[in-house]
């Protein structure tokens, strides 16, 4: 990867990471407000409703934290170590607990009559589709197991082949 590429993902990370800030500490608790003084089956999912979204926020916001550790490794070349595995672990374990998260708010928003059928099917998208990313990484530390075992072995050949000559 290159320094402008490094640098434009850090950027939008950062805004990302500030949205999502402003988003908890403002948006959510005025979301919770508005739920109270609204209709008494809507006042009724205002707590799972807060939860939910605070939580699920701070999944995609662990998330970031580590895509930003593995462009630290990217940049200093060490990607291909053991080491970034903890890293994918974690955003794996992120998204997948996001996903679990929007599919609670769901379950949370489907009874009554508070929220229309179609936005519950609509966060159980959403649900489904952040499963997806999680599972798409998944498949990249497989990628990226491989990439370290053959940088492993091409380490290994180097250093014969050293001792050979």
């Amino acid at each position: 990867m290159g320094r402008i590429t490094v640098l434009a993902l850090r950027v939008v990370l950062c805004m990302m990471f500030a949205g999502a800030v402003v988003i908890q500490s403002v948006m959510v608790p005025l979301l919770g407000i508005d739920i109270a003084e609204a209709d008494p089956d809507v006042a009724l999912i205002r707590t799972p409703l807060v939860i939910l979204t605070v939580l699920a926020i701070l999944a995609l916001q662990v998330a970031m934290v580590c895509v930003w550790g593995l462009l630290t490794m990217v940049r200093r070349g060490t990607v291909f170590s053991t080491d970034a595995f903890r890293l994918v672990n974690i955003v794996i374990g992120a998204f997948a607990a996001a996903s679990a998260l929007t599919f609670g708010l769901g379950v949370a928003l489907a009874p009554g009559e508070a929220v229309a059928p179609g936005v519950v099917l609509l966060i159980g998208g959403a649900a489904v589709s952040i499963a997806a990313v999680a599972l798409i990484v998944l498949v990249l530390r497989a990628l990226l197991a491989q990439a370290v075992d053959r940088d492993a072995e091409a380490r290994t050949l180097r250093t014969e082949l050293d001792e050979v000559i």
